[in-house]
């Protein structure tokens, strides 16, 4: 049977979810709110349209007969946009909206590691009182994070005693507007991501990767959505054991049983303490840049796995090819936090050498693609080392140039690595 797979979504991650069943037999369509020319270059159909509208994208789906929906990014896992996929008799690789909690509401994630004992939990209290949380605050020794409950697009944490004073993190808490408070003991280490396709019950896991939020080189600025992100040619990174990967997977996998019926992608940021491996958060979804790095070298047809997800079979081991991966991604001037939107970009799949390219929210406009005020596009080397792939993905932003960009060129450099590897050492 042939298989007509709908991508919901239009970023980076999407992109390359789209280029990871181009090459597979099936049809593949997608829609977003932006037109992605990488996916449009890939599929056979794209059309515009809002991703949070269950409705409208339910009825794209029946209009091309899809036999298969993958949902890229958390608005429309939210939305409930994977139910109605579901009730309209479509197969949604992606939580439904109750499941999608574990993400989207960080004081139920919380909460539900609390009662279920998953391990990795940090020590954590829940706020509705804004005075309250401020008193928290005042009272709590050590240093805390303070989450908003709800989604922030990655932009939402304050650190206390990293990026703000506890004044300034009470300031944050009054004026932001946020209804519902999450305060965690702030986590020391490194972090890392393992991302999990999760389906009937079964756990198959990807490579660690190490994201990069911090705006600025040598991890300055404010957060934004990702600058980007490396992989190693292991499961693990340098900094770490294979113990402390596999404290990782344990982690998902009590995770999942918790959840009892989840299916998608389960993310998992964790911090590499002294104490072992602690969780920073669950997305519901594949992570952005992450996605960019795990699924280009990921042997095993990610349309088996869709199809095998769907049809209640046991899920095919994975296979990854062993290279390392460094990701860097190109943003408007400004971003995140009063970013220029118009420039003509110099760089396309043709003149990016050894290095693939990926489109994330741009403007695609007759005469060439232009930047929007989120993140342009992103670049991957992939090599047997990561030096070597961090060469390749630097010479793709040499011929994307700096002129109305910004970009991090420290990322998966050996001087950048090295103080990870020295940090887990003194944690340790």
């Amino acid at each position: 049977m042939s298989e007509t797979v709908l991508l919901v979504g239009g970023g980076g991650r999407e992109h390359a979810i789209a280029r990871a069943l181009a090459d597979s037999d099936a049809e593949l369509y997608a829609c977003a709110g932006n037109r992605n020319p990488g996916i449009a270059g890939l599929a056979d159909g794209f059309e515009t349209l809002d991703t949070s509208n269950p409705a409208a994208v339910t009825s794209y789906a029946d209009e091309i007969d899809a036999t298969l929906a993958v949902i890229g990014p958390e608005g429309p896992l939210a939305a409930g946009v994977g139910d109605a996929l579901d009730d309209a008799g479509i197969y949604a690789f992606g939580p439904n909206e109750s499941e999608a909690r574990i993400e989207t509401d960080k004081a139920f994630q919380r909460r539900f590691m609390q009662s279920n004992d998953i391990p990795g939990c940090p020590d954590f209290e829940t706020f509705e009182d804004v005075e309250a949380a401020c008193d928290y605050v005042d009272e709590y020794d050590g240093d805390l994070a303070v989450k908003p409950a709800g989604l922030t697009g990655g932009k939402g944490v304050r650190v206390i005693g990293d990026q703000v004073t506890p004044e300034e993190a009470k300031e944050y808490i009054r004026e932001s507007g946020h209804d519902r408070i999450v305060l965690e003991e702030r986590l020391v280490g490194e972090e890392f991501t393992v991302q999990a396709l999760v389906a009937n019950g079964q756990v198959r896991v990807t490579p660690a990767v190490q994201d990069h939020k911090r705006a600025y080189e040598g991890d300055e600025g404010p957060n934004t959505g990702g600058m980007g992100s490396y992989s190693d040619a292991t499961l693990e990174l340098p900094f770490m054991s294979r113990e402390d990967y596999m404290e990782a997977v344990d982690v998902l996998e009590a995770t999942v049983d918790a959840l009892d019926g989840y299916k998608g992608v389960l993310y998992g940021q964790f911090m590499l303490t002294a104490e072992g491996v602690k969780v920073v958060e669950f997305n519901a979804r594949f992570g952005d840049p992450e996605a960019m790095n795990t699924l280009p070298v990921l042997n095993t047809d990610f349309l088996d796995v869709l199809t095998a997800a769907r049809d209640g079979e046991d899920l095919p081991k994975l296979s990854f090819a062993p290279k390392a991966t460094v990701c860097k991604y190109a943003v408007p001037e400004g971003y995140p936090v009063d970013p220029s939107a118009g420039t003509k970009l110099a760089i396309n799949p043709d003149n990016a050498g050894d290095a693939l390219l990926f489109y994330a929210s741009v403007d695609d406009r007759e005469d060439g693609i232009y930047t929007t005020t989120s993140r342009a596009f992103a670049v991957v080397g992939i090599a047997d080392t990561i030096t070597e792939a961090e060469e390749i993905a630097e010479d793709a932003l040499a011929v994307a140039g700096d002129d109305g960009l910004d970009m991090r060129h420290d990322i998966g450099k050996p001087e950048l690595i090295q103080q990870r590897i020295d940090h887990v050492a003194e944690l340790r």
